[in-house]
């Protein structure tokens, strides 16, 4: 699987999560799959309804505000993304137990070392079995 991702997309997300900062943030992403392709067509930024540097909580009406949007656009909900302000870019304990989608990726941006944000893409199986995704950033 890989997940191309516009410059300008990336630019959004790490703004959102630097300045959600110390909490984590958290968003959507819509677009589009075709074989093993995925394209990010538009991202959602979200608010972490828990305020918390560990955890996240998208916001119910902005999650569905975000799902029609994008069914209006033509385009559907590919995946998620959230920040690990103190921890690595790999999902948690908790980011796997609370993956209900198998489908869909999930992107984290690790902020522990300043300076060099560090994006990855998860897709996680109904087992809980983790898959690393490439993420090709694009003009």
């Amino acid at each position: 699987m890989k997940l191309y991702l516009k410059k300008s997309h990336y630019n959004t997300i790490l703004t959102h999560c630097t300045a959600g900062l110390p909490n984590e943030s958290c968003g959507l992403l819509a677009g589009t799959e075709e074989d093993e392709e995925i394209t990010v067509t538009k991202v959602y930024l979200l608010t972490n309804v828990d305020a918390s540097r560990e955890h996240f909580s998208m916001d119910p009406k902005e999650q569905l505000a975000a799902l029609k949007d994008a069914r209006a656009n033509g385009y559907k909900i590919i995946g998620n993304f959230h920040s690990h302000p103190e921890s690595p870019s790999r999902p948690s304990e908790e980011d796997k137990r609370l993956a209900f989608d198998p489908t869909i990726e999930y992107l984290i941006l690790s902020l522990m070392e300043e300076g060099n944000p560090v994006l990855k893409a998860f897709g996680i199986d109904k087992e809980k079995n983790v898959t690393i995704h490439e993420i090709e950033i694009t003009e």
